[in-house]
């Protein structure tokens, strides 16, 4: 007979608002843009001439950041202004997450993460992964100079 195991409860809870911050820092043109703000308040168009991007998608990744508390904005005449909302703890938590990475020994790439089968991704558009990062090449060389 099974024995029924004591629960333990959670180091911490979880709600969808972590979700939704987690998702915003989880974007490369969203983090580029808190990057740029870190250096003070700037107006969209300086933001698009920066990241030369669309207007339209520096607006949506803003508008993005905005919701989860990131960034304010302020109006002046036809002009938005944004900034950082919590500079000092936006540092501490990128921080963070640098230490968490670095103390495990990982320093994935977006691209590799997004193409990780063991988390769900696959080569983009058919690449061959180990090709395109020079495996599949270091592979054969190692098959002709024979088991090492």
């Amino acid at each position: 007979m099974a024995m029924p195991m004591e629960s333990t409860p959670p180091l911490f809870e979880v709600d969808e608002s972590q979700a939704a911050l987690f998702h915003a820092l989880a974007e490369p043109t969203r983090l580029a843009l808190l990057q740029h703000l870190s250096t003070g308040e700037h107006r969209v168009r300086d933001l698009v001439e920066h990241l030369q991007l669309a207007q339209s998608t520096v607006s949506k990744h803003l508008a993005c950041l905005r919701d989860c508390g990131l960034i304010s904005m302020r109006s002046e005449g036809r002009a938005s202004w944004f900034s950082l909302t919590d500079p000092a703890r936006l540092h501490s938590l990128l921080a963070l997450a640098s230490a968490m990475l670095s103390g495990a020994g990982a320093a994935p790439t977006v691209h590799e993460h997004l193409h990780d089968p063991r988390v769900g991704g696959g080569p983009a558009d058919g690449v061959d992964l180990r090709e395109a990062t020079g495996q599949a090449a270091r592979d054969d060389t190692a098959d002709e100079k024979g088991p090492r």
